[in-house]
């Protein structure tokens, strides 16, 4: 039977990250997520699986250490929140460039500029739309429970090197400080260096005679080279639109009106739904599982049935502009959100809801 334990979405990354054979953690401590390498200095990993976990000397310093292990085809990853992402930018397009495969995690904290402690969702742009510089995007996958903050660990590496991409856990402080009964998975072991070389022909593992030396770079003078690997990127993230988009739909089979949030939000529109089910309102909701790429087509198949969508956030309307791309004017879009740490009842978002549909 498979073990059970209560603990914080925090303390699931990093046990997570143990069992699924993570070569190393590099971060460094900030409010909400600091949980994440205490518990891996507990855990004390570097003496059982042989996992590396180092504090850097700053973010920045631990995003380019994840360059340079992953340049060697090994699990690596780091996690931060809201200001210290902002420091990691520069190093995350350069993964991108790079193609990178590497774990990001991001408890969300309110913002901008030093701003909260409190939980937030205001980096949803930064996540989806790039943050750093350049045309690039990363996997994004928005887990709502303790138990998804654990399994998104392993699926996001999966994911990550599938498309050779960073991909980024985007929590908040509500599902990174709650604490859930989570169900552990049987361990992994780490890929052998040998599992490393047949797998991962790119990965800068030692020059050997049959072969040309791999350079890891996102460098490209020529411009035509540099055209070439844009596209080879563009089309990369097509096929993510295409193969890998995950979300939950929650009774929006017979909607009327469908309110779409992720994390926190998705947690407590669950309620609103409930609710506004027992006073006769088809109230349905979809909820993002990855925020890139986003389920546009599954927006648009709910559409010609519905009467309005709501987007629901910890911001001023970030994934409500993805929502307006996808339901692209057939139907009205209205929002709700609140800021400053501030986590909206069930009650008010409904109330919300309702003003939205009777204005």
């Amino acid at each position: 039977m498979a073990e059970k334990i209560l603990m914080k979405g925090n303390e699931a990354i990093a046990h997570a990250a143990i069992r699924c054979g993570c070569d190393g953690y590099f971060g460094y401590p900030i409010t909400p997520q600091s949980e994440i390498m205490e518990t891996l200095m507990e855990e004390q990993p570097w003496e059982t699986t042989g996992m590396v976990v180092l504090q850097a000397e700053s973010e920045t310093s631990s995003i380019n250490m994840l360059y340079g292990g992953a340049s060697c085809g090994k699990k690596v990853m780091t996690s931060s929140s809201s200001p210290g992402l902002s420091l990691m930018c520069e190093g995350l397009s350069y993964l991108a460039g790079a193609e990178l495969p590497c774990l990001v995690v991001n408890v969300v904290r309110g913002g901008p500029g030093l701003g909260t402690i409190q939980p937030g969702q205001g980096d949803y742009f930064q996540a989806c739309k790039g943050g750093g510089h350049g045309d690039y995007r990363m996997i994004v996958l928005a887990p709502a429970s303790a138990q998804e903050m654990y399994d998104f660990v392993d699926l996001s590496f999966e994911l990550a090197f599938k498309y050779r991409n960073p991909a980024m856990i985007l929590s908040d402080g509500v599902i990174g400080q709650m604490m859930e009964k989570v169900e552990l998975r049987p361990m992994k072991p780490r890929w052998t260096n040998e599992e490393i070389i047949k797998s991962m022909p790119w990965a800068t593992t030692g020059k050997t005679p049959d072969r040309k030396q791999n350079v890891i770079t996102s460098l490209a003078l020529d411009a035509a080279v540099h055209e070439r690997l844009n596209h080879t990127l563009i089309a990369k993230y097509k096929q993510m639109e295409d193969e890998d988009v995950r979300f939950e739909s929650v009774q929006c089979e017979d909607a009327e009106h469908v309110i779409v949030a992720y994390g926190c939000m998705a947690r407590i529109c669950e309620s609103t739904i409930e609710m506004a089910r027992k006073e006769g309102i088809k109230l349905g909701l979809l909820r993002p599982i990855t925020l890139f790429p986003f389920p546009k087509k599954e927006i648009n198949r709910l559409v010609p049935h519905l009467k309005s969508m709501m987007s629901v956030e910890l911001s001023t309307g970030q994934m409500l502009e993805d929502v307006q791309l996808a339901v692209n004017g057939r139907i009205p879009v209205n929002f709700f959100g609140r800021l400053g740490g501030i986590v909206p009842s069930p009650e008010e978002v409904l109330e919300a809801f309702k003003n939205s549909i009777n204005k």
